[in-house]
């Protein structure tokens, strides 16, 4: 595969200006966290509780093993190869050139589909002030979170910052409003649908962890990408599963999984019972706050991405230009801004949600089986960060996330599954279509 380090080269030949580093460790770290954390939790709980009952707490905490299981692999791929192109190169070099196209193609996909139902998510919220259409609500917040991440990702970077600690400070709020009531209801108590309910909510709440891989799309914009994307992944993921797991017992606590699972806004209702209806509209300002910040990010790395692939050939070159002011590519973002507001019209959140599950699994599939193979394949290479425990020098911990990532793909809806596969023969094709571009080129 072709690096894509920015070296001053653009899509359009030398002398074309390439990405900006500007990023330190402690911007990646929030707004990986910013990411996790509004990805599905506002927008997620209620259906999750439904599945789960009082113990909606330890769906989380199974998905947050199969994350952290793939982060680590995450980790490892980018501080080899600190590039945009992100999970498109790992699995080229690992796999294939075709197979890695295609995996660009599904991961692009699976950030598209995210920001649309996060942004569903945010219009729900939205309704507690005006009662607006939601997909309309949906499409005007991307449009105008694609206007800032095409102004520069300094200014994208500070809006993420910001909207993150605003996010935190919401989740804080909530923790802080079911302390009191922890031990008023058993929080092991399973719905009726039982340990399949429990699984299936893991499944469905996965989603809420999707963001940390997103960091890796940044790489070419990090300040020591070799040192600082694995850590801040990690960092992510860590604070937003304590998190997570905290403001579910909280909000069950205070309202039980039939009052959770009853209500489109689950924070609000809980705050609501705490401390009255004057704060429980703070903190749909707050989940307004977390769905924008999601949305924010996602169009950011879905267009990093994107612009990886153009640059190498894999994607129409078009979209891997760079503005030369500001120093983003702009003509991606566009692109992304377009098919995610599209996407938004069905206004199914919970099916774009599994849908984007599916392919996060098929993605994180092909990330695992990447660190197994390189490990073979280029023993000696740098690795800055390595996955720990291998056995005659094949990594543990990467086969675990295979299998985990299959046991959950197994709890998704039959439609959904059938929508994941064939949104990844759309990606083949698209494959096939890159690599007759790629030798035309040569």
């Amino acid at each position: 595969m072709q690096s894509t380090e920015s070296d001053g080269t653009g899509a359009e030949g030398p002398g074309t200006p390439g990405l900006q580093r500007a990023l330190g460790l402690w911007q990646l770290s929030l707004a990986g966290t910013g990411i996790i954390l509004g990805a599905g939790i506002y927008a997620l709980l209620a259906p999750a509780a439904a599945l789960a009952g009082n113990a909606v707490w330890a769906s989380f905490l199974i998905a947050a093993a199969v994350a952290v299981v793939s982060g680590l692999s995450y980790a490892e791929l980018s501080s080899m190869f600190p590039t945009a192109g992100a999970e498109y190169d790992y699995a080229g070099r690992a796999l294939g050139e075709g197979i890695g196209v295609a995996i660009g193609w599904l991961v692009i996909a699976a950030t598209l589909i995210s920001a649309s139902a996060v942004a569903l998510g945010f219009a729900a919220y939205f309704r507690t002030f005006l009662p607006l259409p939601p997909v309309a609500v949906a499409v005007v917040l991307i449009g105008i979170l694609s206007l800032l991440v095409a102004l520069g990702v300094r200014e994208t970077a500070g809006a993420a910052v910001l909207l993150t600690l605003v996010e935190v400070g919401g989740l804080v709020t909530v923790i802080v409003a079911g302390l009191p009531r922890v031990g008023g209801v058993d929080l092991l108590e399973l719905s009726p649908a039982g340990t399949g309910g429990l699984l299936e909510a893991a499944a469905l709440v996965f989603f809420a962890f999707i963001g940390f891989e997103q960091l890796v799309k940044l790489s070419e914009e990090a300040k020591d990408p070799g040192r600082t994307i694995p850590l801040a992944l990690l960092i992510s993921v860590a604070g937003s599963t304590l998190l997570y797991m905290l403001v579910a017992v909280a909000c069950i606590s205070l309202l039980g999984w039939e009052g959770t699972s009853a209500t489109d806004a689950p924070f609000a209702a809980a705050i609501g019972v705490a401390f009255g209806g004057a704060a429980a509209v703070l903190v749909s300002l707050t989940a307004l706050t977390a769905t924008a910040n999601t949305v924010l990010i996602e169009i950011l790395a879905a267009s990093r991405i994107l612009y990886g692939m153009a640059r190498s050939g894999a994607a129409p070159r078009v979209l891997g230009r760079v503005h030369a002011r500001r120093r983003t590519p702009w003509i991606a973002v566009v692109v992304i801004a377009a098919v995610s507001a599209v996407l938004t019209v069905p206004g199914e959140i919970e099916f774009l949600a599994s849908a984007t599950n599916f392919l996060i699994f098929v993605t994180f599939i092909a990330v695992n089986l990447s660190v197994v193979l390189l490990r073979r394949a280029e023993p000696e290479a740098r690795r800055p960060f390595r996955v720990p425990v291998a056995i005659r020098g094949v990594p543990v911990l990467p086969l675990v996330g295979i299998a985990t990532s299959l046991g959950l793909m197994s709890q998704l809806d039959p439609a959904v599954l059938l929508a994941g596969l064939a949104i990844s023969g759309v990606a083949v094709v698209m494959a096939v279509q890159g690599g007759r571009r790629r030798r035309r080129d040569r």
